[in-house]
């Protein structure tokens, strides 16, 4: 069970922006995931609950709103998803993390 993000990092203006990413999931089984972010006053993240079926990919969208310069992160975490579930955020709710990837982001 593995899940990558592609680019590892982010850079936006702190004058707002975005930074698009794909998350991976490298192993054999569906994955749920939730994303959390170091900063929730100058960042939105969609999604923030999903799937991503074995072997394939799903994007990421890091929106910055106008704010002051500053080092942030958003942390993945992941679990194998239940096999009857179709609500990511519920899904999420009921399984412990398996584990996370981290996303550091500068704001210039």
């Amino acid at each position: 069970m593995s899940l990558t993000v592609d680019p590892p990092a982010a850079q936006v203006p702190a004058g707002g922006g975005t930074s698009a990413h794909k998350l991976a999931n490298g192993g054999d089984a569906k994955l749920v995931f939730k994303v959390k972010s170091s900063n929730n006053t100058e960042y939105r993240i969609k999604p923030v609950f999903g799937f991503i079926d074995a072997g394939a990919t799903t994007d990421l969208t890091l929106t910055r709103l106008s704010g002051p310069p500053k080092e942030d992160k958003l942390v993945v975490q992941f679990a194998p998803a239940p096999a009857d579930a179709a609500d990511p955020q519920a899904a999420f709710g009921a399984v412990q993390p398996a584990g996370n990837v981290t996303i550091p982001i500068t704001a210039a």
